[in-house]
């Protein structure tokens, strides 16, 4: 079996309403381009038909794996999906594709070289933002203003829900992965730059989505305390070994 040179992981927890469009946006896409690619739904925790769904569409897409995962957590799907991949290049897609997938021509060569990751930023020059109300993007840009001081000095939109790996370092940053909730992005750029690998933001056109999942006020306080849990992980050297 051929090695694809794209995998789009995407993570899905009661998503019935709006994976169908995603995917037939997804594929139309892929189906454009030159090189081979796969798509990996990793279906957890959900109450509604998303893995029926998928799973009847997988039937008719060669290149569809669809992933039941009992466990919730975005951060636990991603990581099922990162490490099942196959592809040389591995991306995190959002559900609601907020971000337009032809977008991620932007995060591959030949377009985008030495990098080792690389993830969609609303916040670098030339990144354009549609419809978010102004009360979200200042609290997105607090939040932001939280994890630069405490942990990720530099990068300034690290929640944004699309991101792209190097197949050997997805390899090696998500095996070492702890965080299974929506914290899960901070661990992973921390792991990132804790060994020294190239993070390169990439401006994107992302559009607000009225039915976010995204809580402001209680994810942002389940983020500062998974952000001292980071260090506290890394105090005790969980973070040292090797996979």
């Amino acid at each position: 079996m051929s090695t694809p040179f794209l995998s789009i992981v995407i993570p899905a927890h009661n998503e019935e309403t709006r994976l169908p469009r995603t995917l037939q946006q997804v594929f139309a896409f892929l189906e454009k381009q030159p090189y081979e690619s796969e798509i990996l739904i990793i279906e957890n925790g959900s109450s509604d038909r998303t893995l029926e769904l998928a799973q009847e569409t997988a039937k008719q897409r060669a290149n569809l794996i669809v992933i039941h995962e009992e466990q919730r957590g975005k951060g636990n799907a991603v990581r099922r999906g990162m490490l099942a991949a196959r592809g040389q290049y591995r991306f995190i897609c959002d559900a609601d594709l907020s971000m337009p997938i032809e977008e991620v021509s932007k995060f591959l060569p030949p377009a985008l070289e030495d990098f080792d990751v690389a993830i969609g930023s609303r916040e670098a020059p030339g990144a354009v933002r549609y419809n978010e109300p102004p009360y979200r993007h200042i609290g997105g840009r607090a939040i932001n203003l939280a994890i630069r001081l405490l942990i990720l000095p530099g990068l300034n939109d690290t929640q944004c829900g699309f991101k792209c790996f190097r197949s050997d370092v997805a390899a090696d940053i998500f095996q070492q992965q702890t965080l299974l909730g929506w914290s899960f992005d901070i661990e992973i750029l921390y792991l990132a730059r804790r060994k020294k690998m190239r993070v390169r933001e990439i401006p994107i056109h992302w559009y607000f989505d009225a039915d976010s999942k995204v809580s402001a006020i209680r994810d942002a306080l389940r983020m500062i305390m998974d952000i001292f849990r980071i260090h506290y992980n890394a105090l005790r050297g969980k973070y040292d070994f090797k996979p």
